[in-house]
């Protein structure tokens, strides 16, 4: 089933039906890019990014995406809006809307604000983040990066690790993987940071699950290790942010104790918590699953263009 005109504000938006073809399309996307450079799917549609958030990798793997969709981008630039002479966000996109984009990539640091705006929004909203809640264009591009280094996702063992209570990468990618096969999730994290109990409540009996604290339980076990950072803008205890700090990382030395060491994928950007030297093991999936940011999202484009 086309998901053309369709808003994607949850990684429950997506059935697994949705994923299997657009992780296809995401590797034909990346085959014709390779080979022609930009292409003309969405020659004459504009895509209007509106970040009131700070963001490196999605913003530009969404605009990248567009461009070499062979559309246009129109970006909201907030530090030069009217949002400083007082105007609400909500008022902002109205605005916006009335310009007509074929399609509005939004990242809010409230909760469920593109829920708030979609009803009077005509075009179709792409959730590039709302606060804490969730990230599912995130989660597309982690799941697809998985699909892609282990040729499947439906019985692997992933590992969750870091800030599991402040972070939105968490509960998107869980929720995604309720969409396949006999997973086991481990929720790697200190007890105060550990996954929200919404999150639970959405995934029980969908996904088996457990909760452990340190890596070392269950790394030999893993396919996948998802290293997460501490969300230090959500902390509204700067102490308790220290306290946490020295938690969980992970470094070279500490993967070579283990016989089997999964693949290590991080949505980035890290600060302490994955060092620099686990770069250079064949493992490191990042900076790759960055890339595959471009691909996964310009097949979400393309199908919600309906072009």
């Amino acid at each position: 089933m086309s998901l053309k005109g369709k808003d994607i504000l949850s990684a429950f938006d997506f059935e697994r039906e949705d994923l299997e073809r657009l992780f296809k399309l995401a590797d034909q996307l990346r085959e014709e890019m390779a080979e022609k450079g930009s292409l003309d799917y969405a020659k004459g549609k504009v895509m209007l990014t509106a970040f009131f958030e700070p963001s490196t990798r999605t913003k530009l793997s969404f605009q990248f995406a567009m461009v070499k969709l062979g559309g246009t981008v129109i970006d909201f630039d907030v530090s030069t809006s009217s949002l400083l002479k007082g105007e609400s966000d909500v008022d902002t996109m109205k605005i916006i809307d009335g310009y007509d984009p074929d399609v509005i990539v939004i990242r809010q640091k409230q909760p469920y604000f593109p829920h708030k705006v979609k009803d009077f929004v005509k075009a179709p909203i792409l959730n590039a983040g709302d606060g804490p809640h969730e990230h599912p264009t995130q989660a597309l591009l982690d799941v697809y990066t998985i699909w892609r280094e282990l040729g499947k996702v439906d019985g692997i063992k992933i590992g969750i690790m870091g800030d599991l209570k402040y972070g939105r990468t968490a509960p998107s990618l869980s929720y995604m993987l309720t969409r396949f096969n006999n997973l086991t999730i481990y929720y790697i994290a200190p007890d105060v940071i550990q996954i929200r109990d919404e999150v639970i409540e959405n995934i029980k009996g969908k996904v088996k699950f457990e909760k452990v604290s340190k890596p070392d339980e269950v790394i030999e076990e893993l396919d996948v290790l998802y290293v997460t950072r501490l969300q230090k803008e959500r902390f509204s205890d700067p102490e308790e942010y220290e306290r946490l700090k020295g938690a969980y990382k992970i470094d070279k030395d500490f993967l070579s104790k283990f016989k089997h060491i999964p693949i290590i994928m991080h949505p980035l950007p890290r600060v302490w918590e994955l060092d620099p030297s686990v770069d250079e093991l064949p493992q490191a999936k990042y900076f790759e699953q960055a890339r595959n940011g471009l691909f996964a999202r310009a097949a979400l484009v393309k199908e919600v263009l309906g072009v």
